[in-house]
Formats: structure tokens, C-alpha cells, sequence
């Protein structure tokens, strides 16, 4: 039987490319090749989409675009003939089918909707969300309204763009309605990039400068004491989960180098409270995903008070994927391997 042709996106324009290029990595490793055949896309930090054909360790320590048979690649934007331009030396393009992408891109022009309009544009399925909700999903402070919205408890926030920032404004809002310490964020930005703990109104304007630096709008949350879990959900209409798993950072709140440098976390599957709570969180876990109009894959992030408390934090629409990814992992705890599940992603962008 013949094999149906996967191109695999990976790296681009995002501080979070180094953990795309380690996610896609653990993808293409996995994926059942007696099933598929793969054709690997990469973005440099530059943004040049090139076709790559060497080994996955290029792909790892980030030296895959140096390799001397690399092509320049595009998307074509032809419905009618789904799929991927490769220009020769010669100047001339050959097209090659694709049957379906999976974008293992993280962060912006990847995860934000960017790629996914381009992909709906060029009628090639594709793995993940749709333009909307990978776009919605990305920003935290319209993440938060819409969930809010939908009568979920979220963490209590308030956002600001540098156009309407004051800093004492800000400082009175937050005494007057939740207190410090807070967390300041870049609204759309993944990976716990650009996040700052902020104790008191001397800090609070060092740290919402520092998050203007990757963003144009930066989201101020209260500290929620607790533990945080996440809720892993693959479906379109139909959805499953995996089993409630917690994360246990090393330091004092879950940072960039906690997730990808020092490798000192902990992840606990299932989450370590009753299972009355973890089948709460489930379902809560569901009723975001549904409520932002996710397709394929989410993950869904929530704090759990000493209380028992659920509270909304985050969404991320291509989480972590490598073989150890907190994604993976409750996927599995919950009986599909990680090769299963890349073949049930792929099954559901084909179905949609």
C-alpha cells in the first residue's frame, strides 16, 4: 500500500525555536514509517523555508540548514494541487504532493495562526488547530476573556498594550483588586519566555518593559497558590484525554530554563490530588478546548488551590512534543504510545 506523504514543519521565526526543532526531531523519529513518508520542512530564524534530507542529530543541535542538498521550499497556494514547491539550481520549481502537514512549530509564526492560514489557503490538511483558535489560543489576554466569558474561573488578570500602560495606574489596580506578587507575561508568547514574578510596585515596571520586548501586549495575573496541571485533549468532535498530569517546578515558579535548561522538574501522572479532582479537571479541560473551537490538539493548563479550587491558566495548541513532553506523556499514561498518537493526529487533520 502505498505510503501517505507527511511533510513535517519545524524551527521558525520564534524564541521558541530550539524546542521546535527537538519536538519535531522526537515526530519524525516516531512517526510509523510503514505508514507515512515523510519529507522534512525546515524554517530557519531568518524565516527560509528549506527541504532537508539528512539525519535527525542535524536537526537536534540546530545544524540541519547548513547541509549542502537543502532546497529553498514554499507552501503552493493551489487548492487544486496540494502541496510543496522546491526550487533546483536552475531556477525551476518542482512540485511535490503532500497529503498533510503537521506544523511542530511553537510560539509565533508557527503556533499563532500564521502557518495555519496558509495551510487553509493552500487545501493541504494539516495537524492542530485552525487559523482562529490557534490565533486566540495564542494571546493570553484573549484566551482569558473568552474563558471567562464562558463562566470558567480563570486567574484574575488585567492586560495592558504600550499605548495604555501607566505604571502607577497599573499599581493602584492591582492593590485596589488582587495584591502582589503577580506575574507579568508578554501576551503572546509560549515557553514561560519574557515572565517575570513581581513582588512589589518598584519591580512591576522593570518587568512589563522587559515583556514589551516580545510583545506589543503584556498580561498581569495574580500568584494562585497551588499546584498546576495539565489536561492533554486530541479530538474534533469527539474528545479523549489523557491522564491529569502535575508539574513540579525546581524553583519557584515554572521558567524557561526550569522547562528546557536545568532539567530538574518533576511531572507527576497521574496529578497528585483525588481522582474526583482529576475527573473535574478532565472535563473542565474539554469545556476550554471546545469553548476556543479547538480541532486536533491541546493542551490545557489549570491550578488546583489547597481548596480544590480549579482554576483556568493557560492553553498552548502544539505543546511540547518530544517523547518526555508533559503532552506525550499523559497520552500515554492513558494507554496510546506516542507513535499511536502521531498516527491519530495525522488520522484526525485528514478527517477535518
Amino acid at each position: 500500500m502505498k505510503r501517505v506523504k507527511i511533510a513535517v514543519l519545524f524551527g521558525g521565526m520564534s524564541t521558541e525555536h530550539q524546542v521546535s526543532l527537538q519536538s519535531a526531531a522526537a515526530v519524525i523519529e516516531h512517526i510509523p514509517h510503514d505508514i507515512y513518508e515523510v519529507m522534512c520542512i525546515g524554517i530557519t530564524e531568518e524565516g527560509k523555508w528549506l527541504h532537508y534530507i539528512g539525519g535527525i542529530d542535524r536537526i537536534r543541535d540546530g545544524s540541519w540548514h547548513q547541509h549542502t542538498t537543502c532546497r529553498p521550499a514554499s507552501i503552493l497556494v493551489d487548492p487544486t494541487r496540494p502541496g510543496i514547491l522546491l526550487l533546483d539550481d536552475n531556477g525551476q520549481y518542482e512540485h511535490v504532493h503532500v497529503d498533510c502537514v503537521f506544523p511542530v512549530l511553537h510560539g509565533k509564526n508557527g503556533e499563532d495562526g500564521t502557518v495555519q492560514g496558509l495551510l487553509q489557503l493552500s487545501g493541504i490538511p494539516y495537524v492542530g488547530c485552525d487559523t482562529t483558535s490557534s490565533a486566540v489560543s495564542m494571546d493570553k489576554a484573549f484566551t482569558q476573556d473568552l474563558v471567562k466569558s464562558a463562566g470558567i474561573v480563570t486567574t484574575e488578570y488585567l492586560y495592558v498594550t504600550q499605548a495604555t500602560y501607566d505604571a502607577k495606574r497599573i499599581d493602584k489596580h492591582i492593590h485596589e483588586n488582587f495584591g502582589y506578587p503577580v506575574f507579568v507575561k508578554p501576551s503572546s508568547s509560549g515557553s514561560s519566555v519574557g515572565i517575570t514574578k513581581v513582588r512589589d510596585a518598584e519591580a512591576l515596571d522593570r518587568a512589563v518593559q522587559y515583556a514589551f520586548t516580545f510583545d506589543r501586549k503584556v498580561i498581569i495575573e495574580k500568584e494562585v497558590r497551588g499546584i498546576e496541571v495539565g489536561c492533554a485533549v486530541y479530538g474534533n468532535e469527539e474528545l479523549s484525554t489523557g491522564v491529569i498530569g502535575e508539574i513540579e517546578p525546581s524553583r519557584d515558579f515554572l521558567d524557561y530554563d526550569d522547562k528546557y535548561l536545568l532539567g530538574e522538574i518533576k511531572q507527576h501522572v497521574p496529578a497528585r490530588v483525588q481522582s474526583e479532582v482529576l475527573e473535574a479537571v478532565k472535563q473542565r479541560g474539554m469545556e476550554v478546548y471546545r469553548v476556543l473551537g479547538c480541532r486536533g490538539l491541546a493542551r490545557v493548563d489549570f491550578f488546583i488551590t489547597p481548596a480544590g479550587e480549579i482554576i483556568f491558566n493557560e492553553i498552548n495548541t502544539m505543546p511540547g512534543f518530544t517523547a518526555s513532553s508533559r503532552y506525550p506523556a499523559m497520552i500515554a499514561a492513558a494507554g496510546l504510545s506516542y507513535s499511536e498518537l502521531i498516527d491519530r493526529l495525522i488520522e484526525l487533520a485528514r478527517e477535518s
